[in-house]
Formats: C-alpha cells, structure tokens, sequence
C-alpha cells in the first residue's frame, strides 16, 4: 500500500494523516510506503531552472538554495526581513514554474484558472490531462519507482488547494497503472461524503471514497476487521530534516471532531462528525515515544481545541519540547496560575477562536465565551509569557457593522495582549442549520461546493466587511502593527518561532 500527500499544502510539517495510517497499518503487521508528493513535487518545481528571466526571478533562482536552507534555520526566524525575503522569492519561483502549463502554484495555494476544484468535471478533466499538471513531471517518474507490489494507492485530501493535483496523479495511476485501486480520504472528502444525498460522480475513477479515520476502512481493505489498536503515528519514512522549518515540526492530533461542538457556524457539527478524543495517558505515551524519536523543535497539537483535561496533563507532565495548538477561552485559562504551569510546560503559544469582541454576537454565535473571561485569559497569557495568536470572524448573521466597530474597539484596548491576528469572512455552510433559516444564493459555483451565499438579514454583506476590513480595521494603527507581524504565508505555522521569548520551554535553535 502506498499513502499519498498530495501537493499543495504549506510544506513546513509532515502531513500528520498518512503517518497516522501508516502508524496503525503497522502496529496490525502492515507494510505501506509514504510518499510526501506535496514537499518532494515544491522542491522539485524549485529545483527546476525557470523560464522567466526578470530580474527578480534571476536574483530568487541564484539563492534558491540559500533560501532552502535558511528557512531550515532559526537565525533567519531573527530577521524577519531576512525571512520575509527567503518566502516571497521561494514563491516567484513556484509562480513561474506554473506558468508553462497555465496553473498558479505557491508554497500555499494551487489554481488553474481554466478548472475549479469545486466542479466534479474539472476534476476528472484534471485526471484525463494529467501531463497538463505542473508536477506531472516529477509525479511521472516518481510514481513508478514506489508501486512495485503495490495493490492500493490512497490519497489524504484535506483542501481544496490538492483537490486537482490529486486528481491529476490519480488520473495517471489510471492509465498506467489500471490493475492499482485507488482510494481517497481526508478531510475535504468527509466533508463531500456529508452532504446530503450525496452520490459519487468519480466510480469511473476512484475505487474507495472514505470518510472520517481512515484506519478501519484501510484495515478493512486488507482483510482486518475488529477492533483497532491505538497506535502512535509514524513519521520516520518521511524526509523529516526537508521541510521549511528551523527544525522538526511534529504535528500530533490528540482528537477529532470538536468537544465544544455548539458554535452555530461550526463545520464539524454542519457535517455531523462527533468528538473522538484520544486519552490523555496515551497521548503523553505517544507523544514521549514521539519526541524521543524524532526530536523536533516544536510540537504542533492539531485538536481543533486542546481538551482542558489534555492542557492539564500536559502541565504535570511536560512534553519536553515547545509546543502549540488551539484552546477554548475558558475557566482553566483564567487562572493566572494554570497559564504560568503551561509556560513551564513549554507552551510558547495558544491560538484562540474569540471570533468577536461584542458579546451578544457571541452569545448569537453559541460561542460559550464570556468577554471579561477573554480579557483576563489574553492578560494571563500575556502575563505568563505565551503568545496568542486570535481568529476572528467577520460577517456572520449574528453581526452588523456596529457590532463588527465594538470588536475592532476590543482589539484596540487589549493590543498589546494580542501576538497575531487572523481575520476571516464568514462562509455559511451549505447544508448546516444556519442556511435553512436565510435566504440563500450562489456562492461558489459547483457541484461540490461546500458553501453558499446568504441574504444577510442587516445587510452586512461581504462587500461591505471586505470594504470595512480594508479601509477601517485593518488601517488602524494598532491593529496594522499586530497584522504586521504575521508570517507571510506561513501565518501561524511559524508564529511560534517569532512569538518565544527565552524562558522555559522555549523555542531553542535546533
């Protein structure tokens, strides 16, 4: 068996999904091969000498290989300049590689402007051409070398952004390779499978469409039933000293689905996918096994929010190592006491979906925060030297202009309790509750969308928040400063290695 992570996806991690599978395949006895396509095809396209000659695709070819390396440092994470420069050249370079056959690719992001993602007959057009895909040629020679003895490739499909290279290598297993069954799974294929009615347009394709953990189905096809044996991912046959990072990252998910599950516009609850938490003693088993194996610089929990039962047993038994993740606003991290035991367990930051800073949104939101519960987590983290990175959220039916004003009012009073800030529009889930009480209208077109538009009932539509966002919020002194200081297209997969201050648990040059 052969686990495909498929380009484009930031590539400063090991894509924790195969690793999973493969981790269990092998506690069951199971050999399978991994193969990283989305980091192995970027350093290919950026190893390829590129067709443009400009002066600025000139100077990022001549230091390509100096960029390389000092993404893979933590003096350049120093200067941000420094680092700002090694991103923006890396992705001129991948900009032009795309050119020759039409697509745009990034460190990030991948389209062609002639095939959608979200259409199911752009996919399989993208199949029946796979060689019109930039990374056909390195996909073409590196397929082959890997399926001797191989009777099922599956690909983990988590975004949009690897929808069509996906289907483009899928497409050449075909032809080259018909007696190979093909699988996919992975995030945006649970979300496709959770719509209602849904019928496959790809058995022409694709042999197995699995949604939610992979484990079962994969042991399934191998004639494994039962129960399965929690196994800690596997990460060793991925090229871990590669990825664009001053260090290992070791990504590690200590749950699915979300132990909050209220939030009115949440997509875990939109797809009915339910909260499956891993105990916290295996998790710190695994993570011990982890950490001892692979030393990384830093841990990234990948929860949609870390249990407070998990935070607690991470602060009396710490990981050793940095770490981060998402967190709930909440009681635990109102004592100022629990947020210093976590920085001394080496939490250096803590993302946190406030999404609002008026407190009848958030109530309308089902968002379960208390704003003067918020101040004091944000001045507690502060306190205790981690750094926040906030999301919010902008647009939702639950907001109006006035009250979009109160956060940007929020934001500006707690400033210098706020690391980073992400700032989103509201995409209304297609078939969640929230669409069935509006007025709804195209959004993305395509069979596959995942989203639709909506009459906002104040209207405050996204014209006017993207107009807002531009022109008021993001213009304001103190708010430009914190936007200022993200990571160009890294955001807050390399926030961390900005965000530490020296102290316990630091993030330390590897």
């Amino acid at each position: 068996m052969l686990l495909v992570f498929p380009p484009v996806a930031k590539p400063c991690e090991p894509p924790a999904g195969i690793a999973r599978l493969a981790g269990a395949l092998q506690a069951h006895g199971l050999s399978c091969r991994v193969l990283d396509a989305n980091l192995e095809g970027l350093l290919h396209l950026l190893g390829e000498p590129p067709a443009a000659a400009d002066t600025w695709t000139r100077r990022a070819h001549k230091n390509v290989s100096r960029h390389l390396a000092g993404m893979r440092t933590m003096a350049t994470y120093r200067t941000p300049d420094r680092y700002a420069r090694a991103v923006s050249d890396l992705n001129r370079l991948l900009a032009v590689a795309g050119r020759a056959t039409g697509a745009v690719v990034g460190l990030a992001d991948y389209q062609q402007p002639d095939l959608s993602p979200l259409r199911s007959g752009d996919l399989l057009a993208a199949a029946a051409r796979p060689e019109r895909n930039p990374f056909y040629p390195w996909f073409s020679r590196r397929l082959p070398e890997l399926l001797d003895g191989v009777h099922l490739v599956g690909f983990s499909l988590n975004y949009l952004s690897q929808a069509l290279c996906t289907f483009a290598m899928a497409g050449f297993l075909r032809e080259r390779f018909p007696g190979v069954k093909i699988a996919l799974g992975g995030g945006l294929v649970t979300s496709w499978l959770s719509r209602p009615g849904w019928r496959s347009p790809f058995a022409c394709l694709i042999d197995h469409l699995v949604a939610g953990p992979g484990e079962g189905p994969l042991l399934a096809f191998n004639g494994i039933a039962g129960p399965e044996r929690h196994a800690p991912p596997r990460y060793v046959s991925l090229p871990l000293a590669d990825y664009l990072a001053p260090g290992l990252i070791l990504p590690y998910s200590a749950a699915g689905g979300c132990y909050w599950n209220r939030c009115s516009f949440c997509p875990e609850r939109a797809e009915g996918n339910r909260y499956r938490p891993v105990p916290a003693g295996e998790v710190l088993t695994d993570l011990e096994a982890l950490i001892a194996q692979t030393q990384p610089a830093l841990l990234h929990l990948l929860d949609n929010a870390v249990s407070p039962a998990l935070l607690q047993a991470l602060a009396a038994n710490p990981p050793g190592v940095p770490w981060y993740g998402f967190a709930r606003i909440g009681p635990e991290l109102a004592d100022l006491a629990f947020c210093r035991a976590l920085r001394e367990a080496g939490c250096v930051m803590l993302k946190l979906g406030l999404e609002s800073g008026d407190q009848g949104v958030l109530d309308r939101l089902g968002k379960g925060i208390d704003l003067g519960t918020a101040v004091r987590v944000l001045d507690n983290l502060k306190e205790a030297g981690i750094a926040t990175y906030v999301y919010l959220l902008f647009g939702t039916p639950a907001e109006n202009e006035e009250d979009a004003r109160r956060t940007l009012a929020f934001v500006v009073r707690h400033r210098e309790a706020i690391s980073f800030l992400n700032l989103a529009l509201f995409n209304m889930p297609a078939f969640g509750e929230d669409a069935a009480l509006h007025d709804t209208l195209p959004f993305y077109e395509g069979d596959l969308s995942l989203y639709t538009g909506f009459c906002h009932p104040q209207g405050w539509d996204r014209q006017r928040v993207r107009r807002f966002l531009a022109r008021e919020f993001g213009r304001e002194p103190a708010v430009a400063a914190i936007l200022r200081s993200d990571p160009p297209i890294f955001t807050s997969n390399h926030a961390p290695f900005f965000a530490v201050s020296p102290g316990p648990g630091g993030c330390a040059p590897p």
